[in-house]
């Protein structure tokens, strides 16, 4: 073999290897999307030339040798890793589709998550210079409409917010994996379920260009099925509000409120030391909060009314059990306007001990906490309260102990239903109505009427007159024994205005606390 030939035969094996070499690249970077062979390097290039090692190495995730191949490799790389960067490719591939002068036509398939595909179609400029060809490059030769300083996003659904507060202020905006929260600390018991209803089919996607002042341009857009902006019943205002409040407790806290005249959801918080339970589907005991549930019971089987003068020892044998008050006060005979607001639990026991066993889960029942609704978005559990299987189950019940059950959400909506004067429907998504699978009827206005005074009297001089600054505030404290009895949980519930709202502290071992909680939300409104 002549010297010449074996020069031809070892310059052939060297490119075959380094064909082989490329080859593994492609295959080692991953990316179901394969870009063009390599070109051997010819020791003069023409523009096709430099134009196809340009795209094969783009395409093969070798930045540094593609951004090699133009007048701007500083420029280049940085773009082509923030772009790679932004819209997380599982796939890639450029190819040329024809050269013109000193322009090369191009064709670029970007494969993104969940399997979208975005293809379009761009032109290199092309510079002739010492070192030969190469690409001219500005950021609009990874996109036409790229421009310094912009970025390409991918977005799920429509542009713009995704979710709004009751006033329009964005709560969730479009990403590339659906709707994220603005602000991760805001409801984030509720606004997740409302994402899962605003994200739709999630058919519709597309690419956004986003400039430096954050202003965005659909470049491209897919599937006809865009999700619109949901907005909810949630006020931005009451939301912060009972999220300082709570974050302020001490003690582990939640409060819900509602809005009585129209039943929407304006606030649900609860402290980052909650460890089980939450705000709208744990169930607790309420304390002497259920008080207002056992009055209406004594006043619609007529056993008193809120004038009626009865006793108030500090403890009460009652059958079997022994029921005292808290740190077993006693007071001299009173009204029942007046038991209630110092919250007399022997008095209530008493009464309740003559009432047929289903009187209270009948009362509970008017007041929201037998009830059961399908709020779109949202999970809640209001509460859980049976006829008492005897006596003792019946003055345990009276005082919101034994097995009645309460949540924060179901004390909210018994004091709504207080102010609505009238069964309330618990609200979330504008145009998506919640179903009632179990409904209530409220009592009747008498009844109401009465326990509106009650209620504004514990406020005024009874077991909440932390409040009596805060506005005309109607409200029941409430103290719950849990575990073996030697803790307690503290509750307040009452409205101001059209805000009806709850507090639990849990292991405060009083009232006081909740009393101060709900004065810090309604100082924040």
């Amino acid at each position: 073999m002549s010297r010449n030939a074996k020069r031809w035969v070892l310059a052939a094996g060297a490119v075959a290897v380094i064909a082989i070499v490329a080859a593994a690249i492609v295959v080692l970077r991953g990316g179901s999307d394969t870009p063009p062979p390599a070109a051997p390097r010819p020791s003069s290039e023409d523009a096709g030339d430099v134009v196809n090692r340009y795209l094969w190495a783009w395409s093969s995730g070798d930045d540094a040798a593609a951004a090699a191949l133009t007048d701007d490799p500083a420029g280049a790389v940085a773009a082509f890793a923030a772009v790679r960067a932004s819209l997380a490719p599982t796939g890639f591939a450029a190819t040329l589709r024809q050269i013109t002068g000193q322009k090369a036509g191009i064709h670029v398939k970007w494969t993104l998550a969940e399997g979208r595909v975005w293809n379009y179609d761009n032109d290199l400029s092309l510079v002739h210079g010492d070192g030969g060809w190469r690409v001219h490059f500005t950021p609009a030769a990874i996109h036409p409409q790229l421009a310094p300083g912009d970025r390409l996003v991918v977005r799920a659904g429509a542009e713009g917010p995704a979710v709004t507060d009751r006033d329009g202020k964005a709560l969730m905006t479009w990403q590339p994996n659906g709707p994220k929260a603005v602000d991760p600390g805001f409801a984030p018991l509720v606004l997740p379920g409302i994402g899962r209803l605003a994200t739709g089919s999630g058919r519709a996607w597309g690419v956004v260009l986003v400039d430096p002042a954050n202003k965005t341009t659909t470049v491209y857009n897919e599937g006809t099925e865009n999700a619109k902006a949901l907005t909810t019943s949630l006020s931005s205002k009451a939301q912060a509000a009972a999220q300082a409040a709570v974050d302020g407790a001490g003690f582990p806290a939640m409060l819900v409120a509602i809005q009585p005249s129209t039943g929407d959801i304006l606030a649900v918080a609860q402290s980052a030391s909650v460890t089980s339970g939450n705000a709208l589907t744990g169930l607790y005991a309420p304390g002497s909060t259920f008080k207002i549930a056992t009055a209406a019971a004594v006043l619609q089987a007529g056993a008193a009314d809120a004038n009626t003068v009865l006793p108030c020892p500090g403890t009460a044998q009652i059958g079997q059990r022994t029921i005292p008050n808290d740190d077993q006060f006693s007071l001299p005979s009173l009204p029942l306007h007046s038991a209630f607001a110092h919250s007399c639990n022997t008095t209530f026991a008493q009464l309740a001990s003559q009432l047929p066993a289903d009187a209270l889960a009948k009362a509970a029942s008017q007041f929201g906490l037998n009830s059961d609704f399908d709020i779109r978005g949202l999970t809640t559990e209001a509460g859980k309260v049976l006829p008492s299987a005897n006596s003792a189950e019946q003055v345990e019940s009276a005082i919101g102990q034994g097995k009645v059950q309460a949540s924060p959400f179901g004390l909210a909506l018994m004091a709504a239903t207080v102010s609505a004067g009238k069964a309330v429907t618990p609200q979330l998504v504008r145009g998506q109505d919640t179903s009632v699978t179990t409904g209530y009827q409220a009592p009747s206005g008498a009844v109401l009427t009465a326990l509106r005074s009650m209620m504004r009297e514990v406020v005024t001089g009874g077991t909440a007159t932390g409040l009596a600054r805060s506005g005309n505030v109607f409200g029941k404290t409430g103290t719950a024994q849990f575990g073996d009895g030697s803790q307690a949980n503290g509750w307040f519930t009452g409205y101001r205005d059209d805000v009806a709202f709850s507090v639990l502290l849990l292991g405060s071992n009083s009232s006081k606390p909740a009393v101060s909680v709900s004065a810090a939300f309604l100082r924040g409104l």
